[in-house]
């Protein structure tokens, strides 16, 4: 039988608390760290046209995946073929064209510069706060799911706890810094911006 614990409010107070709001402030100071790395010392110059189309474009599919539940099944069958059809799709790019802005893209230095600037943004905070996490707040649950889960959860929600009789729905400090890692896209999109390349690269960890 699973055992119960009784969590006492300090942990709340000192662990779930304190992991949550630098997890949140890491994520926001990290994203216009990358900004400042990103951005040229030079004038910067002014955007393609056609790269700001397929942005746009890119954008107004995501918003039709997204809302498809609110729209007849005809309508957005017919919106899906205007962007996917292979013939004029908008979305659709013919292999030779792929493979040659592919071979562009890893010839251009600055764009591998660019990747390995917002790569290092991300690995270095993420690997000091979890050595943080691991040092200060290891070995503490600090949390109780309201709802029963299966065994399967164990090892996602117990990491850094070896006790095999605690019930399933109690959360490790270390399992909740995972859990704010990789749950918080839509806070920072509310914070920073739908936009915001912080809310889409989070997850350069899984």
């Amino acid at each position: 039988m699973a055992e119960e614990l009784v969590l006492d409010t300090a942990i709340r107070d000192w662990v779930l608390i304190p992991l949550s709001v630098v997890m949140v402030l890491i994520g926001v100071l990290r994203y216009f760290v990358s900004k400042l790395m990103m951005r040229s010392p030079a004038a910067s110059p002014s955007p393609d046209p056609k790269l700001v189309r397929e942005g746009q474009v890119v954008i107004r599919a995501r918003n039709l995946r997204t809302n498809a539940q609110f729209i007849p099944s005809k309508a957005f069958k017919a919106r899906k073929n205007y962007y996917t059809n292979e013939e004029n799709g908008l979305l659709h790019v013919p292999k030779e064209d792929a493979q040659k802005a592919q071979a562009a893209m890893f010839s251009d230095p600055n764009m591998a510069m660019d990747m390995m600037k917002k790569n290092l943004s991300m690995i270095v905070p993420q690997t000091l706060t979890f050595a943080w996490v691991n040092f200060f707040f290891s070995g503490f649950v600090a949390a109780k799911i309201p709802f029963p889960l299966t065994q399967r959860f164990r090892g996602m929600l117990q990491n850094g706890i070896d006790l095999s009789t605690v019930d399933v729905s109690y959360v490790s400090s270390r399992s909740w810094y995972f859990l704010n890692l990789f749950g918080l896209r839509g806070l920072f999109s509310l914070i920073l911006g739908e936009e915001n390349d912080d809310a889409n690269g989070w997850w350069f960890w899984i």
